[in-house]
């Protein structure tokens, strides 16, 4: 959005625009489709340059590649046409219909298998980007307005699709909106793109400090990272760490459901976590669960109170997800947890650690049938252990770098939040753009 145009220069007329039309989506646009030339051929895919979609490559609101490729031989062979920048491509076949409904507007050319319709906007009523983000906005009225019911692979109804009114306001104000959702989308690419680096930077620290160590070590031992019980995933580890088995340097316990038969047993004051929680959880440090127990639930189950601090780790189903008890809280037979003597072992440092050596931690799950590590083998696991002073900067660093991750991805859910409410008052007309001064760029003002 330009400086000029900030969204409080949008006035709320709290009115309907009476003078915007609604047209049937086939009035729009040209619906076309798609298919998949033999696979077994080679002469369709090998070297192939020319993209082609499928409902796998949906993954951002813009277009630009494709997992596959096909050579102009597949596409002669495929009843797919090339499909032009501005096209707007919609899944109508797919079991991800049962909850979403993938759009994305092309940015190069494309062909498109069975599984997908392609919406090429006439620019002479409609601007391409416009079009985009009406029908990415009203995805969820369109799924379930057009979806078919009763089958055994979710799909979307093709006739209804086309009978789908959008509203279709000027050009200018058309061109406007476009702008706004725009700009908001490539506000959420690019935050979206930090969360990512974010995360690679700090799986590379991850990396490289709990294999070589936060300081210059000269000196190294052999370890046997074939020992599921190791938690490691290199060969060799700093002379100067030493190695301990987890229940000597910590605490181990696990927690217990009360009988939810017993409604005095619930919605006490003491937290109580579950999977659930764990899995939900935006950041490193658990404040709140979903739900809570009395004392008496506490006192007639398997349940115990844990103190702050406590590192907790799921052992079932997500293993390796883990969190730092806010407060003190009680946990279910699903996690385990570890109360650190803090002269020799860190919390932070031992979540970090076993965020490295999940893999390990899935091996001692092996032959369960339900995904699930046993609570005795957690008293045993090796524990490489560098000095407090180096456990400290490790967690240090690569806090740093989850601090930025966590910033960015509650600006992320922020911005989508602004464009779901944009969408809403732009495209009913509550809220308008018509005396507003917004820069429309060229790449959205030469699609109609």
């Amino acid at each position: 959005m330009s400086e000029e145009a900030k969204l409080d220069d949008f006035k709320d007329h709290r009115e309907q625009a009476n003078e915007w039309a609604e047209k049937s989506l086939v009035d729009l646009c040209e619906i076309g489709g798609g298919s998949t030339p033999k696979k077994s051929n080679d002469e369709y895919w090998d070297g192939g340059k020319i993209l082609w979609t499928t409902p796998k490559d949906f993954d951002a609101p813009r277009l630009n590649d494709t997992e596959d490729k096909m050579t102009k031989k597949g596409v002669e062979a495929s009843t797919s046409k090339i499909y032009s920048s501005g096209t707007t491509l919609m899944v109508v076949r797919s079991g991800v219909l049962r909850h979403t409904l993938p759009v994305a507007m092309v940015d190069n050319q494309t062909t498109i298998n069975q599984d997908l319709k392609a919406l090429d906007p006439d620019n002479e009523q409609v601007n391409a980007e416009y079009f985009f983000q009406a029908i990415s906005g009203l995805s969820e009225d369109i799924r379930g307005s057009c979806k078919k019911t009763g089958t055994t692979v979710e799909s979307i109804q093709t006739n209804v699709l086309k009978q789908y009114q959008l509203p279709v306001p000027s050009k200018s104000e058309q061109q406007k909106i476009a702008t706004v959702l725009h700009n908001v989308d490539q506000a959420i690419q690019k935050t979206g793109e930090i969360v990512e680096q974010a995360n690679r930077l700090k799986k590379s620290f991850i990396q490289e400090f709990f294999s070589r160590g936060y300081y210059d070590h000269q000196e190294w031992h052999q370890v046997d990272m074939q020992d599921a019980y190791v938690m490691t995933r290199t060969e060799t580890l700093p002379a100067a760490w030493d190695i301990k088995k987890s229940g000597k340097i910590t605490e181990v316990k696990t927690g217990h459901t009360p009988s939810t038969s017993v409604d005095e047993y619930w919605d006490g004051e003491i937290s109580w976590v579950d999977i659930h929680d764990l899995t939900q959880l935006e950041g490193t440090v658990i404040h709140t669960t979903d739900d809570t127990i009395t004392k008496e639930g506490l006192n007639n189950s398997g349940a115990k109170l844990l103190p702050e601090g406590t590192l907790v780790l799921c052992r079932t189903g997500a293993i390796g997800e883990t969190a730092i008890l806010g407060k003190e809280m009680a946990t279910d037979q699903d996690q385990v947890t570890f109360e650190c003597d803090k002269s020799e072992v860190l919390p932070r440092y031992l979540m970090y650690l076993f965020e490295y050596a999940t893999p390990q931690l899935e091996r001692l799950s092996a032959g369960s049938t339900h995904n699930k590590v046993q609570l005795h083998f957690f008293s045993n696991l090796e524990i490489p252990l560098p000095e407090i002073d180096e456990q400290r900067k490790i967690i240090e660093v690569i806090e740093s770098v989850d601090e930025v991750s966590q910033a960015n991805k509650k600006q992320l859910d922020n911005l989508h939040q602004v464009k779901q409410g944009l969408v809403q008052d732009l495209l009913s007309g509550t809220v308008r753009t018509t005396n507003t001064n917004i820069e429309v760029p060229e790449e959205i003002e030469q699609h109609g």
